[in-house]
């Protein structure tokens, strides 16, 4: 009999196998183990989990047909509230969100949710079950910008309640960060973001590419001269931001954004593409967020040594403990209690190293975290040919700076009602990472969720 305290364990790459290569490292359970682990869930009445999660779904339900290896209906369950299992189960926060409240986790390990419902989204699409749309349209034209998962969400929402749905990508490609974002060993584009977004599409919804609103259209043209009744702006937060250090301007210095967009979207990673990118031999990723994992993996597997510099302690670190977990296995130095102060260049203005200065954490601040604070005369240099900065982006003003009337905070991030995501704009609706700037791909799609639903009561009383 298995331990029901502990959580099957799931099959990865072995961690020097997976540095050098870009297949997806966490492999899943099969039906056998996925029947195993859901049998550990006690099927709560007023499940917890259900409240941690941002989409609200039915956990204790959808588990409760794992349980019986009827995996197509628990598919459906899943589907009444979510457009995209595939990609959550692989990317969401589980630990702080629904296992997070998990009743088993408080004497063992928690239901591994996450991993049963990419179990279940990877089951119906290898077996070719779609999700249903509306059987008939209401006439109504809703305008949404950004193929994210707040966009995708929001559009596969107002599909099923049988709006005319049409999403703006800026972009070649529809997913936004799945695709650009996310790198493929965590995130497989052709095998997981590409059927999802082929969902979304089954429901009825267009999506049109290579769309720049506020430069190929306006907001109030989509409204006025397009015929539109309402806009979603999910346009994520595409706009970097750097130190404002002495060196930043140096060859050689990415933004985590474009180092990943380039490998991820344009496959800089792979040789048969003329889009390389200079990968670097010994490489500093400032920061520790997810993102900054996903570049600081990526240039490890293009053949770099690989430093991560953050300035607080490994329990501060943002990043999912998953991902910092990968991360080490895979041979990445941590350089923590450590602040750039400087990045040193050649005589050709290439890259040659990054000054910095130890940190030692004082009282805590306003985040509640303990405030770091440089240690005199701890001034050192690390040898790198090229410098990752990930710090976080704010959203990209373009579309504020071209719509009438939207109100944007001091931060350029669009104001917007967290209940029903509605702007100082009649009949614009906002949310994601435009709104709150950059966040999780699954409270965006709860943003995308929350707005669905507004749009829908707006139109019904228009």
């Amino acid at each position: 009999m298995a331990d029901v305290l502990k959580r099957v364990p799931v099959r990865e790459q072995e961690p020097q196998v997976r540095a050098k290569n870009f297949d997806e490292v966490c492999l899943g359970y099969n039906a056998e183990e996925a029947v195993e682990e859901a049998q550990r869930c006690i099927g709560c009445k007023n499940a917890k989990c259900v409240q941690g999660c941002p989409v609200s779904i039915n956990i204790p339900g959808f588990i409760a047909h794992v349980k019986e290896g009827n995996f197509e209906e628990a598919y459906k369950v899943i589907g009444e509230s979510s457009a995209l299992p595939a990609i959550c189960g692989r990317v969401c926060p589980q630990e702080s969100q629904c296992e997070g409240q998990c009743i088993r986790g408080k004497k063992g390990d928690p239901v591994s949710i996450g991993k049963l419902e990419r179990f279940v989204a990877d089951w119906a699409r290898e077996n070719n079950i779609k999700p249903v749309g509306a059987e008939e349209k209401n006439g109504k034209k809703v305008a949404v910008i950004g193929s994210g998962p707040a966009g995708l969400t929001c559009a596969g929402d107002l599909a099923k309640l049988g709006y005319d749905v049409t999403i703006f990508e800026a972009l070649h490609k529809a997913g936004g960060v799945l695709v650009y974002g996310i790198p493929e060993f965590r995130l497989p584009k052709d095998g997981v973001v590409q059927p999802e977004i082929e969902n979304v599409k089954a429901l009825g919804v267009k999506i049109e590419t290579d769309v720049v609103i506020g430069k190929s259209v306006t907001i109030d043209e989509l409204m006025e001269e397009e015929g539109f009744d309402a806009v979603f702006i999910g346009s994520g937060a595409g706009l970097p931001k750097f130190m404002g250090i002495p060196g930043e301007q140096a060859n050689g210095v990415f933004s985590a954004n474009e180092y990943l967009t380039r490998n991820n979207l344009m496959k800089a990673f792979d040789e048969s593409y003329d889009t390389q990118i200079a990968a670097g031999t010994k490489v500093a990723v400032v920061g520790g967020g997810n993102v900054a994992m996903d570049a600081a993996r990526t240039a490890l597997r293009l053949g770099a040594e690989v430093h991560i510099i953050y300035r607080r302690s490994e329990e501060e670190l943002p990043a999912r403990v998953e991902e910092v977990h990968h991360a080490k296995e895979e041979g990445i130095i941590f350089d923590l209690l450590t602040n750039p102060t400087e990045i040193l260049a050649d005589e050709n203005g290439w890259v040659k190293g990054i000054k910095c200065v130890k940190m030692e954490l004082g009282e805590p601040d306003a985040s509640g975290r303990r405030r770091p604070v440089e240690v005199a005369g701890s001034e050192f240099e690390i040898e790198v040919d090229t410098v990752i900065m990930s710090l976080g982006t704010s959203p990209n003003p373009l579309i504020s700076s071209t719509t009438k009337g939207l109100e944007i905070n001091k931060r350029k991030c669009i104001v917007a009602s967290e209940e029903c995501g509605a702007t100082s704009k009649e009949g614009v609706y906002a949310g994601g990472d435009a709104v709150t700037g950059a966040a999780t791909v699954i409270l965006a799609m709860g943003a995308g969720k929350a707005a669905a639903k507004g749009i829908h009561e707006y139109l019904l009383n228009k």
